[in-house]
């Protein structure tokens, strides 16, 4: 990223794909600056039309430096061409010329495209699951007026293919899915979000993890598998 104009389509995209009112949108300034300390500005374009950006801040956790990828977004008639996918892997290379291992970001749980992209393309794992991370009150028509539950997902940027699922001769659970999250009426948003929270926040308390993500066919749902390797005493 190099201009002013661009940094500011960055702008334009953002209110494009969570509205106008979204209050989480980062200005133009911040872009720009971001890019002098180790973050990451990239967009995809078609012919002289931005069709995708991704965002990102690079600095120390926990004593190593890490990058923390905040946004991703595609225009609509681009979706589903790969283009996210490619936006992702261009910045690994990015913060990979850093010195940076590791790379997180969050995404919505009940967005099954998106689980798909990353816990299955890319590789990453979900590590934590955090209810309502960024507020209910985003402005976003988008989000709504639904909690922003979130999967946080860990990606090692050390490997050059996609992290094989962790494989259990554990116990076993599914956590159902919509298609389309987006395309259903509020009030059922709601109840998916209520009862999937419930579902991840009562089995990763008892020691499962997410392995993987397997999409639905036909009238199946997608579902998240996670599994743990033994029994514990409060199963008996």
């Amino acid at each position: 990223m190099q201009t002013l104009a661009e940094y500011r389509e960055c702008v334009a995209l953002q209110e494009e794909t969570w509205g106008e009112g979204f209050s989480e949108r980062v200005p133009a300034s911040v872009l720009l600056v971001s890019q002098k300390l180790g973050g990451v500005v990239a967009a995809a374009f078609q012919g002289e039309r931005m069709v995708g950006f991704v965002f990102g801040m690079t600095g120390p956790m926990h004593g190593r430096l890490v990058h923390w990828s905040d946004m991703l977004a595609v225009r609509p008639e681009a979706r589903g061409s790969g283009i996210g996918e490619r936006l992702k892997r261009h910045q690994r290379e990015l913060v990979r010329a850093l010195g940076v291992e590791t790379m997180h970001w969050t995404f919505d749980p009940l967005v099954a495209r998106n689980a798909r992209l990353n816990l299955v393309r890319l590789g990453a794992r979900a590590t934590e699951y955090v209810p309502n991370m960024y507020g209910a009150g985003t402005g976003s028509p988008l989000h709504g007026a639904m909690p922003t539950d979130r999967l946080v997902v860990t990606w090692d940027l050390t490997r050059d293919d996609a992290a094989p699922r962790d494989a259990s001769e554990g116990p076993t659970v599914r956590i159902e899915v919509p298609h389309d999250v987006h395309a259903l009426p509020p009030e059922q948003r709601a109840e998916w979000r209520a009862v999937t929270r419930a579902a991840f926040l009562e089995h990763l308390a008892r020691g499962y993890r997410i392995v993987a993500f397997r999409r639905g066919d036909g009238d199946a749902l997608p579902y998240y598998e996670l599994a743990r390797d033994a029994f514990t005493e409060d199963d008996a």
